[in-house]
């Protein structure tokens, strides 16, 4: 290894391989018209329809003004739609559109495909190790958070 990236810390190496994983993810989704942070987005309500604007913004780890533009632009396009809360007329339900839903399932291999090529890279058993050290990171980092705010 040389001595410079040595010095190199963690949150700076994390930040650079995710924008070339970002980048790689946006090569291959750009004839789809779909950026990765709405694909992610989408990707949630599929798997989560009639979620909160919220929930999403917790399972996409996204502020909630970030979730609003994200929103505009998916409903812009047609891959959702909102709805107001049947029990509480001041929320909004966000559910995918059947375009929504035909665009997931034509990229969800483009997702697995890169999965894939990193595991190849660097191997299964190393890959599954990265997410499980990244998982317990982040976990820590928002215990640590969460006690902060108290």
């Amino acid at each position: 290894m040389k001595e410079y990236q040595r010095l190199l810390s963690a949150g700076f190496l994390l930040g650079v391989t995710h924008r070339k994983v970002t980048a790689m993810f946006q090569q291959h989704l750009r004839s789809y018209e779909i950026t990765p942070e709405q694909w992610s987005v989408l990707f949630h309500i599929i798997h989560e329809e009639g979620v909160i604007q919220k929930r999403i913004a917790e399972l996409t780890y996204k502020d909630k003004p970030s979730i609003t533009r994200i929103l505009h632009q998916l409903e812009q396009k047609g891959f959702i739609k909102r709805q107001a809360d049947e029990q509480d007329r001041r929320s909004l339900r966000i559910y995918s559109t059947e375009m929504g839903q035909k665009l997931i399932s034509e990229t969800e291999e483009i997702e697995r495909g890169l999965i894939e090529d990193m595991q190849n890279g660097i191997g299964k058993q190393k890959y599954h190790e990265l997410m499980q050290s990244l998982m317990a990171l982040n976990d820590y980092l928002s215990i640590s958070k969460s006690e902060d705010e108290v």
